[in-house]
């Protein structure tokens, strides 16, 4: 055998595996500190829970076991007599188309004019810019209970009192939208734009083909906030409508805390009415939950 084939033999022979480190086991005291952790998040996310759970299993008692134990979570007598008085014996499918046509319309008006003035004030450059931006701050200051009495003067004035328009229009848009809107196209580098106006594209082509695409967490953040904002807003509606075939639901749930359709308690009824209310919030919150105001993620490569 000559030395050639022989240092090939070397040269192909596999090297020999390196000895398995040990895992390091984990401290006794990282064990501890990791499981009160848990512990402590587990009791914090009951104490959240509860409400809802002892909601839910009321609304399915009838009103004299409600009313001597509250807050058990598994009733006795299940009867769904609480859901078949809102949906039969009241106007409660009115309420809730109400709350549904007004929500509609006021998320998709604020989503649409938020966007509008956040990119005005953060692309726009006009005199003034400054003194709109810090009235805008001002705004958000403002508690919306100091504006009820004008905001029923104006509504009043203007001739909408006590229909749709008198309740949709106050509420097309926020100043916390804007605020939003404004601070996320500011973090969007303006180099994105430059093309598709050399490619003599206007100003509001820009907004609407380039820019606003790339705003979608910022977009569904004000999505979820106009919807929870204009599906459990009351005050604006008790200024706005007497009328009680625009009656809303937070109304109509109000109206029930003080004792309509019937007498005693009433617990059932009223979480039902609760419970009812919070369905379509919180599917959307689940539904959207993981793309609530993000970065522009890749919004240009340099």
């Amino acid at each position: 055998m000559s030395s050639s084939t022989i240092q090939v033999e070397r040269s192909t022979a596999p090297a020999p595996t390196p000895p398995a480190r040990p895992r390091r086991r984990r401290s006794t005291a990282t064990i501890v500190a990791t499981s009160v952790t848990y512990a402590i998040l587990i009791a914090l996310a009951v104490v959240y829970i509860m409400p809802f759970l002892i909601q839910l299993a009321t609304s399915f008692k009838p009103d004299a076991e409600a009313t001597a134990n509250p807050v058990s979570l598994i009733p006795q007598t299940f009867t769904t007599a609480a859901y078949t008085k809102l949906f039969v014996n009241s106007d409660f499918p009115i309420w809730f188309a109400n709350s549904a046509v007004v929500t509609v319309f006021v998320t998709l008006g604020r989503v649409f004019f938020d966007s509008l003035a956040g990119y005005a004030l953060a692309r726009l450059h006009f005199r003034g810019r400054t003194v709109v931006f810090a009235a805008l701050v001002a705004v958000m200051s403002v508690p919306m209970v100091v504006l009820l009495i004008p905001k029923f003067l104006v509504i009043n004035q203007l001739g909408i009192y006590d229909s749709y328009t008198g309740m949709i229009l106050p509420l097309l848009t926020d100043a916390a939208g804007v605020f939003i809107m404004k601070n996320f196209f500011e973090s969007i580098p303006a180099s994105v734009e430059e093309q598709a106006r050399i490619d003599g594209a206007g100003t509001f082509r820009v907004f609407w083909s380039i820019v606003l695409p790339m705003a979608r967490p910022a977009l569904i953040t004000i999505i979820i906030l106009s919807f929870q904002g204009s599906w459990n807003e009351l005050a604006h509606f008790i200024v706005s409508t007497q009328s009680p075939s625009l009656t809303t639901l937070t109304k109509g749930v109000a109206g029930l805390a003080s004792g309509q359709l019937s007498q005693g308690s009433q617990y059932p009824l009223k979480l039902a009415a609760a419970a009812i209310m919070t369905i379509p919030v919180a599917v959307l919150f689940f539904i959207f939950q993981r793309r609530i105001m993000n970065s522009s993620e890749g919004a240009v490569k340099e």
